[in-house]
């Protein structure tokens, strides 16, 4: 059962999780103007708190975690991203 307020659509996206002290590179699988899905190395080194930064546009914008598997992240955007 879907629960997201947006269904999200696939992409695949290059981009970059950055937060004081560090960067992830990670690809974004899924996507809405509300949150993404992020594969990662490992979800444990990524804060609850980041930047996430698209390699294609260099569109920034600020995220929370909302969930964690091993190799995967569920963000929500703290404001909607504007791309170029």
């Amino acid at each position: 059962m879907e629960r997201r307020a947006v269904p999200r659509k696939p992409v695949l996206m290059s981009g970059t999780i950055q937060f004081a002290g560090g960067a992830v590179n990670c690809l974004v699988r899924d996507m809405t103007i509300l949150g993404a899905a992020l594969d990662v190395a490992d979800s444990r080194d990524i804060p609850e708190r980041f930047n996430l930064f698209f390699k294609a546009d260099g569109t920034h914008i600020r995220c929370h975690v909302v969930w964690r598997q091993e190799e995967r992240i569920g963000v929500a955007f703290d404001k909607s991203p504007t791309f170029a």
